[in-house]
């Protein structure tokens, strides 16, 4: 099996190299890139790998950008330290997602899944059997919260997630937000909500933040490159977008 990895930190590619060797020592990793505007370039002068592990945050930006330049027709895992681009991550040609540090049992997880996917509809060098190869997968189907359940004083509260304006986290504490100015605490962690949450419905911010759309009342720039993100209901702090994540926010927007 021929592998492509587009990666831009040394050490996590070393970790993927190692670890894709002790699965399988067959597998042939045919270069290494760091970049969007290498891996257009290499994908453009090369016949595609068997298959391709892809960072989200490279360089130069984020490999989705990739997507928007080239046509992909072989399967793509992704690797990043970030779940908030999961939902996108299974729009383009990714049959899977793993969250960095990578664990061996996660990638040989992955690995499998590939083997038995092409096992089932044959090669995957056509791009109509790759659509249906993540069509198995996508995650459109995933069911996400509709409701928390809540406790304020002795009383149970449950708040449904349409209500929600955003969550934030302040000195280890997780609040919610409602859109009618009322602030809950929270059993959770900002990781954990994203998890839960629709990524159609809800973006992570940043590290402070996790917002709704219905809570976006306008969008400014904001210097070097970042956003300011203006709710209708003013948080305690400012809720900016940084400018590797702009781009990215600014599709989610559109979407």
């Amino acid at each position: 099996m021929k592998i492509l990895i587009i990666e831009d930190e040394a050490p996590a590619f070393r970790r993927l190299q190692k670890v894709l060797e002790e699965i399988n020592p067959d597998i042939e990793i045919v270069e290494v890139i760091d970049s969007v505007e290498e891996s257009v370039m290499w994908l453009r002068n090369h016949n595609e790998p068997d298959l391709i592990f892809m960072d989200i945050q490279l360089s130069d930006g984020i490999s989705f950008e990739i997507f928007e330049k080239i046509k992909i027709t072989k399967p793509v895992i992704f690797t990043t330290a970030f779940d908030e681009y999961m939902l996108k991550a299974f729009k383009v040609s990714s049959i899977d997602y793993l969250l960095k540090p990578i664990k061996k049992e996660d990638l040989a997880q992955s690995l499998q899944k590939y083997n038995d996917l092409k096992n089932t509809f044959g090669s995957t060098n056509a791009a109509v059997d790759l659509n249906e190869l993540i069509g198995k997968i996508r995650m459109d189907d995933r069911k996400f919260k509709s409701r928390f359940l809540l406790k304020q004083g002795e009383k149970l509260l449950s708040v449904e997630t349409s209500d929600i304006a955003y969550f934030f986290t302040k000195n280890g504490v997780v609040y919610l937000v409602t859109l009618d100015d009322k602030k809950y605490l929270m059993d959770y962690n900002l990781d954990e909500l994203v998890n839960q949450l629709d990524p159609e419905r809800f973006y992570r911010a940043n590290r402070q933040y996790l917002i709704g759309f219905t809570a976006i009342q306008a969008t400014h720039k904001y210097h070097k490159g970042k956003l300011l993100v203006e709710l209708t209901h003013k948080p305690e702090e400012p809720v900016t977008i940084s400018a590797e994540k702009a781009t990215d926010f600014k599709n989610w927007l559109g979407s």
